[in-house]
């Protein structure tokens, strides 16, 4: 069994933040995967499926982002799992938007959610880190993670959504790999062969405008016995 647990904050408030980016791939993948209905348990939100031979449990924290972990750690213990069976999705300032990597195990950042994570289950855990950018000065990082996505965010972000989802199967499997690639198919589809030849094919040069003959008869005349 896998436990995939998005961050973020509960409540319609928060629905939209840039901080909720978890929350929003975990429900994306509950409704492609005909997850069962979310229901209230281990201070979270949590609904149950499949993702290929996997048994998937979803979890949304419900304790506000800096307890995150007395959440994860309540239902990784009533199963009986270990900290690498958890794989946590949660917003990334360090990449820009639309961006998706995947890591196993390492620091915090500062993330408030990552470190309460940290704490309770300890760092021997996967990340899968959704680019949402920086704001560009350290004093503007919490009103900007606390803030909406902009209407001009919208595609770029269901792009990700949907590329998680659909990689979502592989995750569960553990291979990163393939994961990425889905997630590539959504964010950056290649061109098709069709299109790669248009734009290489060099543009049709124009015929040359035929030149204009102004010599009077008698010049052309004279023009032929030269």
């Amino acid at each position: 069994m896998k436990l995939f647990v998005g961050l973020g904050n509960p409540g319609s408030k928060y629905a939209r933040n840039r901080h909720n980016i978890g929350f929003m791939a975990v429900d994306r993948i509950a409704e492609d995967h005909n997850f069962g209905p979310w229901k209230s348990k281990f201070q979270a939100e949590i609904a149950e499926g499949r993702l290929g031979r996997e048994k998937v449990l979803l979890i949304k924290p419900q304790t506000f982002m800096n307890r995150s972990g007395q959440s994860v750690g309540e239902a990784m213990r009533f199963y009986k799992l270990d900290s690498t069976d958890v794989t946590v999705f949660h917003d990334e300032l360090d990449l820009v938007p639309g961006k998706v990597r995947v890591k196993a195990g390492g620091g915090h950042a500062g993330h408030n959610g990552l470190r309460s994570i940290h704490e309770h289950i300890s760092p021997a855990y996967d990340r899968v880190r959704l680019g949402i950018g920086h704001p560009g000065r350290k004093e503007m990082v919490s009103p900007y993670v606390l803030g909406d996505f902009a209407k001009a965010d919208t595609d770029w972000l269901d792009d990700v959504l949907r590329g998680v989802s659909d990689g979502a199967g592989h995750l569960a499997d553990g291979d990163g790999g393939k994961f990425m690639n889905a997630v590539a198919m959504r964010t950056a589809p290649p061109r098709s062969s069709k299109t790669a030849d248009k734009a290489q094919k060099p543009a049709p040069q124009p015929k040359p405008e035929p030149q204009v003959d102004d010599r009077s008869a008698m010049q052309k005349l004279l023009d032929k016995f030269k």
